[in-house]
């Protein structure tokens, strides 16, 4: 019954149990974004301390995950600066009260997620990201670490996992921020120390379904997933919750790896 069925076919069975949907709402208008990137950055960068590495590990095109660790204000707007392609972040609707802050968040491409909609109308909006084939910047510690020795990095939630899985066809790119919490500590510092040294090192990539079949990874064969896809709901649900897990811990560590402290 199986025979000939590929992974990709064998993933599809599962769909109600892991599909992420859309909003339905347009991805936000970024007509400043180019010109903050051609005349700002160029303006910018001179001025910072600032190293990266790996940026070739970044696609240009199609839908990707960028996966960083998270110490500081400062983070997104530094991935922002070094994706070299529009970057969208879920930002709390709190970011785009102030007048000054509301026009950087916009001008960007961020996007305003209510306080009130709860943990899947935030990865609804991330889906929308990603089934528009764009750049989703995302943190998977879920908030910015507040550890005052290291390590800093905490452990991930798995929500950047589901939506791997519900879109498997985006790159997933590991990303180590260095130095960012001593530009700007939280609480301390006001404005950024822009001569502190940062640095952000991009590893490789990976989607969801090269590493479902990888044996260092999920380790799955197309037979096992339909043999799955017969199984009960809560079993279901309860093996993908293992595959999550898996990842996301993975993905952890390969934060780590590239020097995220």
């Amino acid at each position: 019954m199986t025979e000939g069925v590929s992974l990709v076919e064998a993933w599809q069975t599962l769909e109600k149990h892991w599909l992420i949907p859309t909003t339905g709402q347009p991805l936000p208008k970024t007509p400043s974004y180019s010109f903050l990137r051609m005349f700002l950055s160029p303006l910018l960068r001179p001025a910072l301390n600032a190293k990266m590495h790996g940026l070739h590990n970044i696609p240009r095109k199609g839908s990707v995950i960028l996966a960083a660790n998270h110490l500081s204000h400062v983070d997104p707007i530094f991935v922002i600066a070094s994706a070299r392609r529009t970057t969208h972040y879920l930002a709390k609707d709190g970011h785009f009260k102030n007048g000054a802050m509301a026009f950087a968040m916009r001008a960007t491409g961020q996007i305003e997620t209510k306080r009130d909609i709860g943990g899947q109308g935030a990865l609804s909006s991330a889906a929308d990201v990603l089934s528009s084939g764009q750049a989703l910047g995302i943190f998977p510690e879920g908030t910015r670490s507040k550890r005052t020795e290291a390590p800093y990095l905490l452990p991930g939630k798995t929500g950047v996992a589901r939506l791997a899985a519900s879109y498997p066809d985006s790159v997933v790119v590991p990303i180590a921020l260095m130095g960012t919490r001593n530009m700007m500590m939280p609480q301390d510092h006001k404005v950024p120390r822009l001569w502190r040294s940062i640095t952000l090192s991009a590893g490789k990539g990976i989607t969801w379904l090269q590493w479902l079949e990888n044996e260092n990874g999920g380790n799955m064969k197309a037979e096992q997933l339909i043999e799955l896809s017969t199984q009960e709901e809560h079993e279901v649900r309860s093996f993908l919750s293992s595959l999550y897990r898996k990842f996301t811990d993975q993905l952890m560590g390969s934060i780590s790896a590239l020097g995220a402290p």
